[in-house]
């Protein structure tokens, strides 16, 4: 199958909400030209079903491979910063962290529809489609995505076709890339495809710099007319430095003259990650009403994170001096996922039913330890350095600000070392039901059963244990009052152990707690307004429900309630033959609750406002240019309201050029009026300072 792409889409970039346009066999087509919407395989997707998604009762937002090409995004913080209702976290400088809809989440990932939960920076040098699923969503991915989901679409092999695409970048910050896609037609049955990246790092801060590898080759293999197979291997080498950013002042705002100073070991802040990631993924049509999508999952990780960060400081009584804290992490992680799912339409009566019956067997081994930071002058993890660019620090060797030596050790403070073993198992069945040619809804529900054993080495082989059994709901009502205009109302729970997103620990009373349940009320409108320019909006309600245990009575539970309410409108298409655009706006109000009630303080991470708008003009068949911004209100840093990231807006631009059907160069300018902004934060005096002005050339080669 071969796929065209009119210029025009490829340089509007839409994060689109448009209609899926379902391939049942890639040998039954020979070409496909696509002029206005964004072409959906019919392959594992977050949907799981080949549901249009103007007819999917809740907020979805695509964004494909051309879209992050033309927009010059290199990162899942750079694709979330252009999607309302997301804002970006720090992640503590070593992993994506995504907030969705004021609910922040360090493993709320998925790859091909299976979950990705290890901490780390996922590349894109390999991605389809990055599809984002707002609101909980335990039907279809189980425990988490409390907030949403974000999954990423692999490229595979692809039948029929030989072609080859090389990228390469350049940045004015030093940093470079290098990608090659090559897809080689073995025979009329087998594709064989190999995705490779290399990526030389750096950024506007002081000492920044890493490398990153990623080297996937796949192999599509079609046993027969109705069956085909995709294999996968995927293996990632990436080290960075680690900046976790600037302390806050007397007003509680990121000190701008602490712009240039990293708060840092020069050599020891780093994170390193080796993974190997192997999928089977086939694909076995029973009938041409019954599709089966079924998939094996093996991942292992082995990562380690080190860093020194400022954690006090006081600038009212000593402005010339910060302490700094660190520790050690080390993570080995092996995640085994098998996963099976079976979508059969047929008519019963005078009712359609897309009905969706699967299930889920996840196994993890995670081995993961904590050492402080020892200094030998405070024999304590806290040491207290004076205020320069740079810091009297490096390799763990410095000057503290009464000007005696100091030195760290990694090992001699061991804060936690922890063996855990998961195994979740589910089923889930969900049946969307055309009850006319203007109403349609949808119905299911998930069963989970988490089970988790954490070993806790330094406490003499502590052992402890938990179960969870959850039912996960999800319903969902639309009404067409016309084909291209769908108004819905939807319903969905999800649920999160107490372990955490990352198993982190289960001792004292937290075995002894249910997991942390969410729900969702949305309403919302979809309008494909023409076949290239949409629009959708959405209301919502997120309530969550805690159980901890009371202060006043140990013996005792608290149930601690909260409600984060948001609305969100989307523009996405063109305009015009040659004026495309995406717009996005959010608004989010949340309040944090506790024991006693409400506190009168907003959740940490929650900009009121968020806008984005992303314009693309075609001036002629060669050259098209692209204008970016943002805009994000202020939002607090901890949850006790006394630190605050300004509000800002940051301005891109975007330059292309066709210099023949073979080779286009673009250029990508981000923070084009070089605004000082702070776009996240980790704690009270970790906040992120954002890059500076930086211009991208970048080529893409098809010999």
């Amino acid at each position: 199958m071969k796929i065209k792409y009119s210029l025009p889409l490829v340089m509007l970039g839409m994060a689109s909400s448009l209609p899926t346009a379902v391939v049942a066999d890639d040998s039954s087509i020979e070409e496909v030209v696509v002029t206005g919407q964004v072409l959906y395989r019919d392959q594992l997707n977050a949907l799981k079903t080949p549901t249009p998604i103007i007819d999917v009762p809740q907020s979805v937002v695509v964004i494909s491979s051309e879209q992050i090409e033309s927009r010059g995004y290199t990162s899942i913080t750079d694709i979330v910063n252009y999607v309302p209702g997301l804002n970006s976290s720090q992640g503590e400088g070593h992993r994506d962290s995504v907030v969705f809809r004021g609910v922040r989440s360090t493993a709320d990932f998925f790859v091909d529809g299976v979950r990705d939960d290890v901490q780390y920076y996922r590349p894109l040098y390999n991605v389809e489609q990055v599809e984002v699923l707002k609101g909980p969503n335990a039907l279809l991915f189980g425990r988490g995505g409390t907030g949403g989901v974000l999954n990423r679409v692999t490229k595979k092999g692809v039948l029929g076709e030989a072609f080859t695409q090389i990228g390469a970048s350049i940045d004015t910050f030093g940093g470079a890339s290098v990608q090659v896609d090559r897809n080689v037609d073995v025979s009329e049955t087998a594709a064989f495809r190999v995705n490779a990246s290399y990526e030389s790092l750096e950024n506007h801060r002081d000492f920044f710099d890493g490398d990153r590898l990623g080297l996937n080759p796949t192999l599509k293999l079609k046993l027969s007319e109705a069956t085909t197979v995709d294999l996968s291997y995927e293996y990632l080498d990436h080290e960075r430095f680690i900046d976790r950013g600037i302390p806050t002042g007397s007003d509680g705002r990121p000190v701008e003259a602490f712009e240039d100073i990293v708060f840092g070991d020069p050599q020891l802040n780093t994170t390193t990650l080796e993974a190997h990631l192997l999928k089977a993924m086939l694909q076995h049509r029973f009938s041409d009403d019954i599709k089966g999508n079924f998939s094996a999952f093996y991942g292992d990780y082995d990562k380690l994170y080190q860093n020194f960060y400022a954690s006090g400081y006081d600038q009212a009584a000593t402005p010339d001096q910060v302490t700094l804290d660190g520790y050690l992490d080390t993570t080995q992680r092996e995640n085994l996922v098998l996963s099976g799912n079976v979508v059969a339409q047929f008519t019963a009566g005078s009712l359609q039913h897309t009905l969706l019956f699967g299930a889920e067997f996840i196994d993890t081994t995670s081995n993961q330890d904590r050492y402080n930071a020892f200094w030998d002058t405070t024999s304590d993890d806290n040491e207290v350095f004076a205020v320069n660019r740079p810091l009297a620090l490096s390799r763990g060797v410095g000057v503290n600000v009464s000007g005696n030596a100091t030195r760290n050790d990694f090992t001699s403070q061991l804060n936690d070392d922890t063996h855990v073993d998961v195994e979740a198992t589910s089923v889930y069945v969900q049946d969307e039901v055309t009850l006319s040619e203007s109403v349609k809804m949808v119905l299911g529900a998930r069963f989970d059963e988490f089970d988790i054993t954490v070993v806790n080495v330094k406490n003499a082989g502590e052992r402890r244990s938990r179960k969870d059994s959850e039912v996960s709901p999800r319903a969902g009502l639309i009404y067409k009052p016309q084909e291209n205009v769908s108004i819905y109302a939807s319903y969905s729970e999800s649920f999160l152990p107490r372990s955490g997103e990352q198993f982190a620990n289960i001792n004292g009373d937290k075995n002894q707690l249910d997991p942390d349940t969410y729900s969702n009320l949305e309403l919302g409108l979809k309008w494909d307004i023409t076949g290239r320019l949409n629009v959708s909006a959405a209301i919502f309600e997120i309530e969550s429900s805690s159980p901890q245990v009371a202060d006043s009575d140990p013996s005792t539970l608290d149930v601690i309630d909260s409600t984060i309410e948001g609305f969100e409108a989307q523009v996405n298409g063109q305009l015009t033959d040659a004026w495309g655009v995406a717009v996005g706006y959010s608004y989010l109000d949340g309040e944090l609750v506790d024991e006693f009630g409400s506190t009168g303080r907003r959740l940490r991470e929650l900009p009121e406002n968020t806008f984005s708008v992303w314009s693309t003009y075609q001036v002629t068949p060669r050259i098209g240019l692209g204008l970016g911004l943002t805009y994000q209100d202020d939002s607090f840093i901890n949850q006790s309201n006394t630190a605050t990231l300004p509000s800002y807006t940051r301005v891109d631009a975007a330059v292309y050029f066709d210099v023949s059907e073979r080779l286009s160069l673009q250029l990508n300018i981000d923070n084009l009026a070089d605004e000082l902004y702070f776009p996240n934060a980790h704690s009270t005096h970790q906040a992120t300072v954002g890059e500076s002005i930086n211009a991208r050339l970048s080529m893409q080669w098809r010999p």
